[in-house]
């Protein structure tokens, strides 16, 4: 299984990509900066200067129903900022 999942493609996400050069990806939880670094240059063929990580933890939701509390959870997310080096791009919908 490869290290990144999706890209980003949110308001937010396209923004941060037009002003500032940085790149959102949705990636396995257990992938460290390195891993993503090499993943993200090997698929797009661009050189990675920094890598920002966040992990969203899973929502908890309950509700209450004629048989009982219904426990449910959202999936743990992990998602992964990169900054490309001056003058590169990726093309996303290309």
């Amino acid at each position: 299984m490869g290290i990144l999942i999706k890209p980003v493609i949110s308001e937010k996400a396209t923004n941060t990509t037009e002003l500032l050069g940085q790149y959102s990806f949705y990636v396995v939880t257990h992938a460290n900066k390195l891993q993503i670094k090499a993943a993200v240059e090997a698929a797009y063929g661009v050189d990675v200067v920094k890598v920002n990580t966040m992990v969203s933890a899973p929502k908890v939701k309950t509700r209450y129903t004629k048989t009982g509390f219904q426990v449910g959870k959202t999936n743990k997310l992990k998602k992964a900022t990169v900054q490309l080096a001056e003058g590169q791009e990726i093309e996303l919908f290309g």
